[in-house]
């Protein structure tokens, strides 16, 4: 019989096989969760030093383009595979995501995206700012209520819809290049194959989840395909009966495989700060069940509610989370603050553990050892 013990361990060794090379670690995944705040380093080189070897900070921006890779929207904004990118596309009809709203295609924006698609065929790639030279499109209000460069909204947009990528970054800032997809006509079976597809990919990565986790990731694969947002229910439902269950305390659990007993995974003698992203703690309802705490993201909380702390690091040790880090640099050294759920373990393995991690995300920001 399968106990929470069991789960709990085996979602933690499922999470972090052997360290391999950065290509691997990206076809292994199929998608890697990206955020913008660096604290101490953005989220996807967090969630990648932990499953690729010797890795860096920035080093996926850096090697992108000699990378199989390509930025897109899958339930998130992150770096996808081809093969998860060609199930996803071509998004007919396409929405520009934001949260629970979209904006549909103008008659203005489609002769504006025609007129940037011709410049930005005849350049190769542009920069957003070459682009906010050549037209004079003003200003929109953004979907967070701010301002933003009309053309730099349009490009959002027709990156989303699949007429461009993502070519490289320059400093942080997007350049783009075009893309295109060659129609297709599929059959409801082809069609439900690829959404079929895309929920195991998703299942994969955040898996197994809890029945209510399970039905909240799945519906936000409206974002990745659009076109098909009112299949998706099925899609859930096809789910619920193909993927292996199993029902715990009243809560039922899916996962992409069967889940084998606790000796078949073993613990890992390891500490690791995990990025707020990391798909293994990124749902927080299954982090509640498995470690039983509430963790929250506070980078958007203000100052004097935060519990936590701004980019606070869920700390694991072995199979459980036991409690969190904020990290920083400061003058190239790493600055440090712990905080722990009950009080930190008092083997000396723990101490010894914590120092590794400590040394090894030393040499991942590139910063002075201490």
């Amino acid at each position: 019989m399968i106990t929470l013990d069991d789960l709990r361990r085996y979602t933690v060794a499922r999470n972090f096989p052997k360290p391999t090379t950065l290509k691997r670690a990206l076809d292994r995944a199929g998608f890697i969760q990206a955020d913008p705040i660096r604290a101490p380093a953005r989220a996807q080189d967090l969630i990648l030093r932990q499953r690729v070897k010797n890795y860096h900070a920035g080093e996926l921006e850096r090697l992108y383009e000699s990378l199989d890779v390509a930025e897109d929207f899958f339930i998130n904004y992150g770096y996808v595979t081809p093969a998860l990118q060609q199930l996803m596309h071509p998004r007919s009809n396409s929405r520009v995501p934001a949260d629970d709203v979209g904006q549909p295609w103008t008659s203005s924006n489609k002769k504006r995206a025609k007129l940037l698609l011709d410049f930005i065929r005849e350049r190769g790639s542009v920069h957003p700012r070459e682009v906010d030279q050549y037209f004079s499109h003003g200003k929109v209000t953004n979907y967070w209520g701010g301002s933003s460069n009309a053309t730099t909204h349009l490009l959002d947009a027709m990156h989303y819809a699949g007429s461009l990528r993502i070519a490289r970054r320059e400093k942080g800032i997007r350049v783009y290049s075009i893309q295109e997809y060659e129609p297709i006509r599929l059959s409801p079976t082809d069609r439900d194959q690829r959404i079929d597809a895309l929920v195991d990919t998703l299942v994969n990565i955040y898996g197994p989840l809890p029945a209510q986790s399970f039905s909240f990731y799945l519906r936000r694969l409206r974002y990745a395909v659009p076109q098909w947002k009112d299949q998706i229910p099925k899609a859930v439902e096809r789910a619920k009966q193909r993927l292996w269950k199993v029902s715990l305390d009243g809560v039922t659990w899916y996962a992409s495989a069967e889940i084998s007993r606790t000796r078949d995974h073993g613990e890992q003698d390891t500490v690791r700060f995990l990025a707020p992203f990391d798909p293994l703690v990124h749902d927080r309802w299954r982090f509640e069940k498995l470690w039983g705490w509430v963790y929250r993201f506070e980078a958007y909380t203000p100052v004097a509610k935060r519990k936590l702390g701004y980019y606070a690091m869920p700390l694991l040790w072995r199979e459980k989370v036991i409690g969190w880090a904020n990290l920083s640099v400061k003058d190239q050294h790493l600055v440090k603050d712990f905080g722990y759920v009950e009080k930190p373990p008092g083997e000396r393995s723990f101490r010894s553990e914590l120092d590794c991690e400590i040394a090894r995300i030393e040499e991942f920001l590139r910063v002075k050892r201490q």
